[in-house]
């Protein structure tokens, strides 16, 4: 316990004081902080680590890219839709058949014709009813991914 000395000389003396002393325990903390330091163990054990190389070498593609099956659904003028797969013109009869002859056109190695991606692509003054119809025909014939082509709509001048 510390002691404080009053600024009276009233004959007080020394009282004692109620503020802990902090230094001796900083002190002892630094010498154990020291100790530890040195006894420490150096570590002398290496990790190896193999890290990647900065900049990645660039990967060539090992397969080309799949040339897509488009269906096209064209207005012939008289309102009558007529149907294109891949800029031949199909009957809706024989579209499954066509669609599934130029998938194995081009993706010959597929394993399953079926789950290639055929695109649908329609004129903007078609009926809904036709594209719906076509969309079915392959659906019916079961084409796993039928998907739409949606490109800029046309201005209204120029459409029919």
């Amino acid at each position: 316990m510390g002691a404080k000395l009053s600024g009276g000389g009233r004959g007080k003396g020394m009282q004692p004081s109620s503020e802990p002393n902090i230094v001796p325990f900083i002190d002892i903390l630094l010498v154990l902080l020291i100790i530890f330091m040195v006894a420490a163990p150096i570590p002398t054990t290496d990790v190896k680590v193999d890290l990647p190389p900065p900049v990645p070498q660039p990967k060539e593609p090992t397969e080309k890219p799949k040339t897509p099956t488009v269906v096209d659904i064209r207005d012939d003028g008289t309102g009558v839709p007529q149907i294109f797969v891949d800029t031949q013109i199909t009957e809706a009869d024989a579209l499954a058949a066509k669609v599934l002859e130029r998938i194995t056109f081009h993706v010959p190695d597929s394993p399953n014709r079926l789950l290639e991606t055929v695109r649908v692509r329609a004129d903007q003054t078609l009926p809904y009813a036709s594209v719906m119809g076509t969309m079915a025909i392959l659906q019916e014939a079961n084409f796993q991914k039928v998907s739409l082509v949606a490109e800029d709509a046309i201005s209204p001048d120029q459409l029919r």
